[in-house]
């Protein structure tokens, strides 16, 4: 072999070595987290800065809050990021999570038709719309997915006691995103996170008939999965999310995330 191709081969083997050695110092971190922050885009505005500051992977499976901490139950994820306060308590309290932090909140609209068959346009009492939506027997698409949406829905349906009947309701059984555009081709109401709402306003023409309603406040939360329960967890790259997320720097690009100049979320960590 001439020099030169021994030099070459050389130049060609240590790149590859480099390459190995960075590959394997690239830790993965698993997040479970709901279909509104991946949906909406929040996830994509996020996780470049985290993974370029600490040489890590986020690896996001994105369902509803249920199945997110279903996952974090059987220990298959680091992290979870979640909406259902009292679900996200029940969770830490039985020992499957450790060191709960407030990160962000939004809130739950209903959206519908902009014919507006139930007469709730402007509302601002949800659960007076949802009697409404009952009585009218307008169309109404439910998550139908033990997500925190979902949950506050059937919590609206439990409060006045009563609920659609037969093909007025639907039950999905799909994330937010597929929702809305059920509820658009159907011309038919249903409860939405704003920020996902917002992302697919265009795709689906439906309008926002109820909203302001303190009832309809959508906290978010993260929670490491607990280590002495699930040791082969990447409990380093959990907190190492969780601290991030709710430093300076992760909540103001919360807080920067906009679609058509309108701010989707808002920062809540505590100092």
């Amino acid at each position: 072999m001439s020099r030169r191709l021994f030099l070459r081969a050389a130049a060609v083997l240590a790149s590859l070595s480099f390459a190995t050695v960075a590959l394997a110092q690239q830790q993965t971190i698993r997040l479970s987290t709901t279909t509104s922050t991946e949906s909406s885009g929040l996830l994509k505005h996020l996780l470049p800065a985290f993974e370029a500051k600490t040489k890590s992977k986020v690896h996001v499976i994105s369902v509803g809050t249920g199945k997110a901490l279903e996952l974090a139950k059987n220990g298959d994820v680091d992290v979870t990021l979640v909406h259902a306060r009292a679900s996200e308590d029940k969770f830490v309290a039985e020992g499957h999570g450790v060191d709960r932090r407030d990160v962000m909140y939004n809130d739950f609209i209903i959206v519908g038709p902009a014919s507006d068959p139930a007469g709730i346009k402007g509302s601002k009492d949800v659960l007076k719309a949802m009697k409404q939506i009952v009585s009218k027997k307008a169309k109404f698409i439910s998550r139908g997915d033990n997500s925190g949406t979902d949950q506050m829905e059937r919590a609206y349906w439990k409060d006045i006691g009563a609920k659609p009947e037969g093909g007025a309701y639907v039950s999905a059984g799909l994330g937010m995103g597929e929702v809305l555009t059920m509820a658009g081709e159907m011309q038919a109401y249903t409860l939405t996170d704003r920020a996902t709402y917002i992302a697919y306003r265009a795709k689906t023409g439906l309008a926002i008939a109820v909203e302001g309603d303190p009832k309809m406040f959508n906290p978010y939360g993260i929670i490491a999965v607990n280590p002495a329960k699930y040791p082969g967890i990447n409990y380093k790259g959990a907190m190492q999310l969780i601290e991030w997320i709710t430093s300076d720097e992760g909540q103001k690009l919360i807080a920067s995330f906009k679609i058509d100049g309108q701010q989707l979320f808002f920062p809540s960590a505590k100092k």
